[in-house]
């Protein structure tokens, strides 16, 4: 997530960002009762599918209505009656019998005493959220899964808007959705927080999703956009919204911090015709000042209050970026040693890349280069784009422009974003001219 080189690209990122998710009025209102409502259904009946498929049933007819009818006075318990009824619906119909025959699908009698009164809420229906995102983000699901699990039941958003996130037909998506709710039903998780010895390494998973959602609505690793704003707004609501359930947890914070001070600077990394534009480059005034100050409060609170983590050191790094009136006045001893200790937290080799960079910056390119010898020989990060961008930068600081050109060249046959393809392709022609 760091743009830790003053003229290379942000660092990979892996699920593809989201088109047609918009922000605003009823879909925001729907977007955060979403996980509250289907936390509730699933507590009172069990079978997460089955629930998932009826809040979303529930959130569509909101989105037709509401707008012409008005929100309820009640909206969560409007959406929990008509998702009920939904459930109860499909509980009578002969698919969810043969379900039923299989599993105990689902543990209240299936009938209108289920559903409560319009407007009416049980007591014990509070926010379920952190439960929904340690169900999504279960061992047992891939990457991919998680992801889209995740994104569907906690972030409320449709099939259709998850498949464009992930360049897939929508049948393709709704099979790979349908697969990993099947899972977890097998799996028998119980819906509700893991015992207390498997939290900590689960939570850790939960924050990986969300940091991978807001990574790729940075920089999308293909198409012809740099940014996907919708993914980046989601990964910031929802981490917003888990630091509001857990409030003294340092790394939740620190992955707050680092979303905010990262998304400070997008409306300068673009320029006309959606040019890639570097951070040394970046026209400073345009970053967004509130985004860098409650970044930068926030890893300082966690900082001081908390253990310390990953999500908080990067957190560090990005203020000492945006807290540099130029790119002259970066204090790049500071992030070196931050990288340090990064390094002794989570030794991966994007984190070395960036390490890498940091180097070059206080002791010269030729230092970094050296490092970056020993990374190639890392089957991670051998062939990517990104090792190669670093690279060609380096040998450009350090006069050797020959090699650079071709290093140039080799990361841009490699990358699938568009933008930094053509970012890469402009420096090896001004250098080869």
């Amino acid at each position: 997530m760091s743009e830790a080189g003053p003229s290379c690209p942000s660092e990979p990122s892996r699920p593809r960002g989201l088109s047609a998710a918009a922000g605003g009025g009823v879909e925001d209102v729907l977007r955060e009762l979403a996980p509250q409502v289907l936390g509730i259904l699933v507590r009172r009946y069990g079978q997460f599918d089955a629930c998932e498929d009826a809040v979303q049933e529930a959130l569509l007819d909101a989105a037709v209505q509401w707008p012409e009818q008005g929100v309820p006075d009640n909206p969560r318990a409007w959406l929990v009656t008509v998702a009920a009824r939904r459930l109860t619906d499909h509980v009578r119909s002969e698919h969810a019998r043969r379900r039923r025959e299989e599993t105990v699908a689902v543990r209240a009698p299936a009938d209108e005493a289920v559903v409560p009164a319009p407007g009416e809420e049980r007591p014990g229906d509070e926010d379920d959220t952190l439960t929904l995102l340690f169900l999504c983000c279960h061992p047992a699901l891939s990457r991919a899964s998680q992801l889209a699990l995740t994104l569907r039941a906690v972030g409320g958003l449709t099939t259709a808007q998850i498949a464009a996130a992930f360049l897939v037909p929508e049948a393709t998506m709704a099979q790979r959705i349908s697969r990993a709710k099947q899972r977890v039903k097998a799996a028998g998780v119980p819906f509700r927080l893991p015992p207390e010895p498997e939290r900590a390494d689960r939570l850790r998973v939960v924050l990986h999703v969300l940091y991978l959602i807001f990574n790729e609505g940075y920089t999308a690793t293909s198409g012809p956009e740099l940014h996907r704003p919708d993914l980046t707004r989601e990964a910031v609501r929802l981490t917003r919204a888990l630091l509001r359930l857990l409030p003294g947890d340092g790394e939740v914070r620190g992955l707050l911090a680092l979303m905010l001070l990262t998304e400070a600077r997008r409306p300068a990394r673009t320029g006309p015709g959606g040019r890639l534009v570097p951070l040394a480059e970046q026209d400073r005034s345009l970053w967004d000042r509130a985004a860098v100050d409650e970044g930068a409060a926030l890893v300082t609170a966690a900082l001081s209050t908390s253990a310390v983590g990953p999500y908080q050191i990067q957190a560090a790094i990005a203020a000492v970026h945006d807290e540099a009136p130029r790119a002259e006045d970066t204090d790049w001893r500071q992030i070196l040693a931050l990288y340090g200790v990064l390094l002794g937290l989570e030794d991966n080799p994007v984190v070395r890349l960036n390490h890498a960079v940091a180097v070059a910056m206080v002791r010269g390119p030729e230092a970094g280069l050296a490092l970056l010898d020993e990374l190639a020989a890392d089957e991670r990060m051998a062939g990517h784009h990104r090792l190669s961008a670093v690279r060609a930068h380096l040998l450009e600081e350090g006069g050797d422009h020959a090699r650079a050109v071709v290093a140039y060249r080799a990361a841009a046959a490699r990358t699938a974003s568009e933008p930094e393809r053509r970012y890469l392709e402009e420096r090896a022609s001004r250098l080869d001219n």
